[in-house]
């Protein structure tokens, strides 16, 4: 690999955790400087993963003022959210007759492996394996068009916010229940709208205590 792309890469995932996991928080100041003292490299790689951020949505610039964590615009997450409660709601229904013994062994899992994450709670990790969790559900909806827009869901969700999680950790073992609550749904057969309507419930609880948080 080219030493000045590893050294890139390098910042980059530094950067990348630290937004992720709440370290730098929205509005923090980013200081070239003393990020390239921690990632033990020059500036000049920093300032190659801080523009790649930016071109993600997760680090603004401003003339005179510098790299900052961008801030989260609470209508637009409002919004991807709200889209996605809906879309998600609508895949794991048309999906839920058609999924299998092993299918829904290896979504619970999953969620073991989140229930067991909590005594070490870590928002990025959790985050990764909870939308493993998700996708394990929706991806056997027959209905491509609405895996896409599934799928684009996530991908704006991700660059809105690494984790939610680590701002509302509180919200991680009730998550983890309700998991478990859709699954028991799927496997006794319940109405395709009562399991569309507990996803589409779940999948909002996270994001309204992220919005109403103190100090928010």
């Amino acid at each position: 690999m080219n030493v000045q792309l590893s050294k890139s890469q390098r910042a980059y995932d530094l950067l990348r955790s630290r937004i992720g996991d709440g370290t730098y928080g929205p509005g923090y100041r980013l200081v070239l400087d003393r990020i390239a003292r921690e990632a033990e490299v020059s500036v000049v790689p920093v300032r190659e993963a801080v523009r790649r951020l930016e071109a993600e949505g997760l680090v603004t610039f401003e003339r005179n003022v510098g790299a900052r964590v961008a801030e989260i615009d609470p209508q637009e997450y409002h919004d991807t959210t709200e889209t996605m409660s809906v879309v998600e709601g609508a895949a794991v229904a048309l999906a839920a007759p058609l999924l299998t013994v092993s299918e829904i062994t290896a979504a619970r899992n999953i969620n073991g492996q989140l229930r067991r994450s909590l005594d070490d709670f870590d928002p990025v990790r959790f985050t990764a394996q909870n939308e493993a969790f998700h996708r394990a559900l929706t991806d056997a909806c027959p209905n491509s068009h609405l895996v896409g827009l599934v799928d684009r869901c996530w991908q704006r969700l991700s660059q809105l916010r690494s984790s939610t999680f680590a701002f509302v950790p509180g919200r991680a073992a009730p998550s983890v229940d309700e998991h478990e609550q859709i699954l028991q749904m799927i496997e006794r057969g319940d109405d395709q709208r009562d399991i569309e309507l507990a996803v589409r419930a779940h999948r909002l609880a996270t994001p309204h205590a992220y919005l109403h948080r103190p100090g928010a």
